[in-house]
């Protein structure tokens, strides 16, 4: 039997560099984490493809079962961040969607978009390390905002981010202290490229594959 094999995901690179609060030293930092993500999520399939090819993959298999669930983690932090990366800029945040037709499915979720607005900030000023994400329920077309604990513990089956939120503290420590989450938030919302969610919403930008 034939060995199968996966091409590897590669680090992708941003340019988001001289966002307004967020500095390019974090940047420089949290971009280096991710790469880590990059790394071991192709280290970890790796790792799997050859077990199941030696006939290792089992359930009663404690590296097997111990790689499977980390491989979750590894894959949400390298897809997450990539989304988190991709709707920053240092051109964007301040006018929000407009009329588009994000800005309309918004309104249709929230009521406004200043009602999106609180919510999305309150759901990433939970206690605990997480994401804070606005995802589109592709069968009925509403918006709503979820924490994500650690990177894979509440992601909605089947449902589309649209706007995704760091909050662990190494996305803002070097420039707040850890109890002034609340400024990155701000900071955040001020980069946040409104285009990118627009793209993610209407289907027309995807997250392109590593």
């Amino acid at each position: 039997m034939a060995l199968l094999t996966q091409s590897p995901y590669k680090a992708k690179t941003f340019d988001i560099y001289g966002l307004e609060g967020i500095s390019d030293q974090t940047l420089e930092v949290h971009l280096g984490l991710y790469a880590g993500y990059v790394k071991n999520t192709n280290l970890l399939t790796e790792q799997l493809i050859d077990m199941a090819h030696r006939g290792a993959a089992s359930a009663a298999n404690p590296a097997y079962a111990e790689i499977t669930r980390r491989l979750g983690f590894e894959y949400n932090g390298m897809v997450l961040h990539e989304l988190y990366f991709g709707n920053m800029t240092k051109d964007g945040g301040r006018e929000g969607p407009g009329a588009s037709d994000l800005g309309r499915a918004l309104g249709d979720s929230f009521g406004d978009l200043e009602t999106w607005r609180q919510d999305f900030t309150a759901v990433g000023g939970l206690r605990g390390v997480g994401w804070a994400v606005t995802y589109l329920d592709l069968a009925t077309g509403r918006l709503s905002n979820h924490w994500i604990s650690l990177h894979q513990d509440g992601n909605v089956a089947g449902f589309k981010p649209v706007i995704v939120m760091d909050v662990w503290e190494h996305a803002f420590l070097l420039d707040y202290k850890p109890a002034e989450r609340s400024k990155y938030i701000e900071s955040f919302m001020v980069n946040l490229d409104w285009n990118a969610a627009e793209g993610r919403f209407s289907g027309k930008a995807e997250r392109p594959v590593g």
